[in-house]
């Protein structure tokens, strides 16, 4: 009896052990990502990674990774002001979040410091033209939300240079940002040119303008937009030409970290929340009419009001039921966004993927609901 008492002590000691085991275990992502000092992520957070909104919110303002150098998407002038789609789009959420959309701090970052920042916990999230791809979904840590932006590369030459096809710099060397896709593609597309690469718009733009290369490939976003702010001593925009040719596709959005599923999912909708007020015709001007009289079911549910008496549809998001219409009455829906910041730039929407799904394009939204 005693020897059977004694392997029945035994057995609960380990049952005991093996639960604390198991609680302890649970102070890491799920992921085995613990780092071992009571956070999870290892990004400078306390806690898991379902951690983000509580930081925003304990901080008091959201920190958004940008551009800095590419007008029309994310620029700063000499005032230190930041503008663009990408940098309304940060906006956007502090809107959502805190119901002020000025309760954002920019920044700037370089494409091969950029998602280094958002893993490392340096920045809340990264909308800084970023593409999405595979290697990147599976391997940086990083979650993509719905692209906000289909882009594609090309190539800028020197409008007088007589160059009219992006065959004819085969052999040539170009202008490239390093830690971009942008290299890759030009080294599938080209892969006999002379790649010359550089960690900023700025530097390149310097090496451009002193003739050390003959083409300038990016995103076409960006060549538009620096092609916009071309100096006017070197000719201003009608000394560069952008080739007709789009030899990559580059579908651009928010980034979040990995394993924070609440934080992304605000991101998420923010971002689709604004395609859907363009698509109900929603605007930041007729905002309050569609507040007071919001037509059907899935406006009232959009903008966190009652339709027809009926019940405020709550996202389950953590935030204000109503937080599209801060978002709304801040930047817009997505067309005026578009319209303040790339129509200018000289980018038309009309006809691409960047127009709504009933006009032909990309854009399409989930049922709110």
């Amino acid at each position: 009896m005693k020897k059977n008492w004694l392997l029945i002590a035994v057995g609960l000691l380990v049952a005991v052990l093996a639960i604390a085991a198991v609680a302890c275990g649970d102070d890491d992502d799920g992921n085995g990502n613990g780092d071992g000092n009571g956070n999870g992520n290892g990004n400078g957070t306390t806690g898991t990674h379902e951690q983000t909104l509580a930081d925003v919110l304990a901080r008091g303002r959201l920190v958004c990774g940008v551009n800095n150098g590419v007008p029309g998407f994310g620029f700063v002038d000499a005032d230190g002001n930041f503008s663009g789609f990408d940098i309304d789009f940060c906006r956007a959420i502090a809107a959502a979040v805190f119901g002020d959309p000025t309760l954002v701090d920019f920044i700037p970052l370089t494409a091969q410091a950029r998602l280094t920042a958002l893993q490392t916990g340096q920045i809340d999230v990264l909308i800084r033209n970023t593409t999405w791809t595979l290697s990147r979904d599976v391997s940086s840590g990083l979650s993509f939300a719905t692209t906000t932006y289909y882009d594609g590369q090309g190539m800028m030459v020197l409008a007088d240079s007589g160059i009219t096809s992006v065959d004819e710099l085969a052999d040539s060397p170009i202008c490239v940002l390093q830690g971009t896709t942008t290299e890759q593609n030009l080294a599938t597309r080209l892969p006999d040119s002379e790649p010359v690469g550089f960690e900023d718009n700025e530097t390149l733009q310097v090496a451009f303008i002193e003739g050390r290369c003959d083409g300038w490939t990016s995103d076409k976003s960006q060549l538009a937009g620096r092609r916009s702010a071309f100096p006017e001593s070197e000719g201003g925009p009608d000394a560069l030409v952008i080739l007709t040719e789009t030899f990559s596709k580059e579908p651009l959005g928010p980034l979040t970290r990995d394993g924070d599923n609440p934080w992304f999912d605000i991101v998420n909708w923010v971002a689709l929340g604004i395609i859907l007020a363009e698509e109900k015709g929603i605007t930041s001007e007729n905002l309050a009419d569609h507040v007071a009289s919001p037509g059907d079911v899935e406006t009232a549910s959009l903008l966190g009001v009652s339709f027809e008496g009926g019940d405020i549809f709550d996202s389950g998001l953590g935030i204000d039921t109503d937080f599209m219409q801060a978002v709304i009455a801040a930047v817009g829906n997505y067309g005026e966004i578009y319209e303040r910041n790339v129509t200018p730039i000289g980018i038309v929407r009309e006809g691409t993927e960047n127009a709504l799904a009933a006009d032909g394009g990309l854009l399409f939204v989930p049922p709110w609901k």
